[in-house]
Parts: C-alpha cells; sequence; structure tokens
C-alpha cells in the first residue's frame, strides 16, 4: 500500500494494521442471525425410547427452514439427580445430533423449571425466537411454571409444550403454560417418529420465519398440526 501524502508516517501505519485486521475478520455466517430456538427434553429413564426418535429427526428439521434463513439451536436436558446440562448453539442437524447422541437417559424427577429460567436468561443476552418443551411427566409446583410461562408472554417468546402419553394432569398444565406464554400445545405418540418430526419441523419454520411462513408449511406439507391456529389465539 502507497503511503498517503495527506497522513502523517504513524497514522499511515494505523491505518495500514487495520486493513489487515479487517481482512482476518471472519466472514459472518448467515445462521449467526437465524432464529434462535431452545430445545427443551425430559431425559429422565422413561424418555429413552423418544430421546432415539428425536435424534434421527433433527436433520429435517433443520432442513424445513433452509429457504427461509435457517435457525440456530441449543439443547437443553435434564435427568438423574438434580442434573441439568445444556450445549453451546447448533446451525446444522448433523452437530445437534451428534450432541444428543453423548446423552444417556437417567431417572429422576422433571426440572423443567430450570430449562425454563435457562431460556429467560439466554433470551436477556441475546434474543431467542422460542422455546420447545418435549417430555411426559410434571412433578413440580404447576402454578410455578405457568408464573415462568407468563414471563415468557411478556417477552414474546412462546413455548411449544409437545407433551408424550395421555396422563390428564400434564395435559392441563402444558396447555397453560402454552396458552399464558403465547405459544401452543399438542401430544404425540411416542411410537410416532413422523409425528414428532412435523411437530418439530413446524416449529423450525416458525422460529425462521414467523407466522406466515408457519402457516404456509402446514398449508404445503398437510401435517394436520394446527399451530398456527393456537399461535393466533
Amino acid at each position: 500500500m502507497k503511503e498517503s501524502k495527506n497522513l502523517p508516517k504513524s497514522s499511515s501505519k494505523n491505518l495500514e494494521k487495520f486493513l489487515e485486521q479487517v481482512k482476518k475478520t471472519p466472514t459472518r455466517n448467515v445462521r449467526e442471525v437465524a432464529g434462535r430456538l431452545v430445545f427443551g427434553m425430559d431425559a429422565t429413564a422413561s424418555r429413552e425410547r423418544t430421546w432415539d426418535n428425536a435424534c434421527q429427526i433433527q436433520n429435517k428439521m433443520f432442513s424445513a427452514t433452509d429457504d427461509i434463513g435457517g435457525i440456530n439451536v441449543q439443547l437443553c436436558y435434564y435427568r438423574g439427580f438434580n442434573q441439568f446440562q445444556h450445549s453451546s448453539w447448533f446451525s446444522a442437524g448433523q452437530e445437534l445430533i451428534k450432541e444428543m447422541a453423548k446423552v444417556t437417559c437417567l431417572g429422576g424427577h422433571t426440572q423443567i423449571a430450570k430449562i425454563f429460567e435457562h431460556a429467560l436468561e439466554e433470551h436477556r443476552t441475546q434474543k431467542i425466537k422460542a422455546l420447545v418443551f418435549v417430555g411426559d411427566a410434571l412433578e413440580e409446583n404447576a402454578d410455578a411454571l405457568c408464573h415462568l410461562a407468563g414471563k415468557f408472554g411478556v417477552f414474546n417468546v412462546p413455548i411449544f409444550m409437545f407433551q408424550e402419553g395421555g396422563d390428564r394432569f400434564v395435559m392441563s398444565a402444558f396447555k397453560q403454560i402454552a396458552l399464558l406464554s403465547g405459544g401452543a400445545y399438542a401430544p404425540f405418540n411416542s411410537g410416532s417418529v413422523k409425528e414428532l418430526q412435523n411437530l418439530l419441523s413446524s416449529v423450525a419454520v416458525f422460529v425462521a420465519g414467523g407466522h406466515e411462513a408457519l402457516e404456509k408449511y402446514e398449508k404445503r406439507d398437510e401435517n394436520g398440526n394446527n399451530l398456527t391456529l393456537q399461535l393466533r389465539k
């Protein structure tokens, strides 16, 4: 680079250093501005089969958003005695699958509140678009969880509660949590990989493209989730 006649020698060197640093700065990845989704799962012993099913469908969840901006996903789970873990953020299905494959399910009580509190903290650091929770039981204070769900509603961060099984108490609580947050509730059968795949893919599309993208996706795929209708209530 030629030295500028209008700049002192020291200023010219500083400018050269700055330009060299700019060249070394990584190009911003498109995924860095993609919608962020916290994906929470119950990893207690009863959930082993569903955990394996969820591992199988992560690529589909990411690919559903490829043409509308993509997503970044963080995995959270609890298991055993007072164990709660969360991963880094992933922008590809294979990365998330590798992380999930490391996890073994262990018996223990539910810790849904920890997932909610962690997601709220993540949102305060950098906005998240939604929280997904997949589980089959509730052994905590439902009123306390509903209070946390109300905070999600204030921040306009919907919670998508997906229930495995048909326990009526769990169903009632999950529905209230979804409603208070401005999210949606849906049951699924633990033996149906396709059903869970459709649910998670629908949420991924919502995170990447909002209500309009979700409505188009559900009409196009005719998967019958009707999450769009719940989100509009």
